[in-house]
């Protein structure tokens, strides 16, 4: 499989809404602390929400492409042997069931699902889903992405033009780094007009692709 056909990425989509209407959403603002833990931080945590929309994702991506190996980051966490199908599998799906579970265990909007259809070791396919909002970014390789309303309407997204380093809004999540570098990159974040985090990668890279920030940065 070198690329997703469009009618696949519609189904894709519709598969994320149905398991955020099933999974996540009716648990939003409504989720009791004994289905809150944490995993490797006191403020990294899974909820139930997570396990089950990326077991229910799972499965439906299982039945549309017989054979695929399914990397879930809760599945991840708890195996990290899971991420070797990366490498061993012809087709694999990576799936973040909620993104930004922090926000969403304590009631805020800033949560969204991420999905990617990797073949041969070659991305071919991404999408984000964002349930309070009930839109999609989606992308094909080859084809550019595009913002996707509730109604179906595709707009094209662009990244921001190249500027200057004073100008630049950029994300950058220094408490990621290690402390001898956060002291190293403090001082050097004062260059750009503005940095921040927003503790959720599906809402920064949809800054990042609509063109409202022009960079983000992670820890290596």
């Amino acid at each position: 499989m070198k690329t997703i056909s469009d009618e696949l990425l519609v189904a894709l989509m519709s598969d994320m809404r149905d398991v955020a209407q099933a999974e996540i959403l009716p648990r939003f603002r409504a989720i009791s602390a004994d289905a809150i833990r944490a995993k490797t931080a006191a403020d990294d945590i899974v909820t139930d929400a997570d396990i089950a929309a990326e077991r229910m994702l799972g499965q439906r991506l299982g039945e549309r492409f017989p054979g695929i190996a399914i990397v879930g980051e809760e599945a991840a966490s708890d195996d990290a042997s899971v991420l070797t199908r990366l490498a061993n599998s012809e087709l694999t799906a990576v799936i973040d069931p909620v993104d930004g579970t922090w926000h969403f265990a304590h009631g805020v909007p800033m949560f969204g699902s991420i999905l990617a259809i990797v073949a041969g070791g070659e991305t071919v396919a991404g999408i984000i889903h964002y349930p309070v909002t009930g839109d999609f970014l989606a992308a094909r390789r080859g084809e550019g992405a595009w913002h996707v309303a509730t109604d179906g309407t595709r707009t094209r997204l662009a990244v921001a033009a190249p500027a200057p380093i004073d100008e630049m809004h950029g994300f950058i999540p220094l408490h990621m780094f290690e402390p001898d570098l956060q002291a190293q990159f403090a001082p050097r974040v004062l260059r750009f007009l503005r940095t921040t985090t927003w503790r959720c990668s599906a809402w920064e890279y949809r800054m990042l692709a609509t063109g409202a920030m022009s960079f983000a940065s992670t820890r290596a």
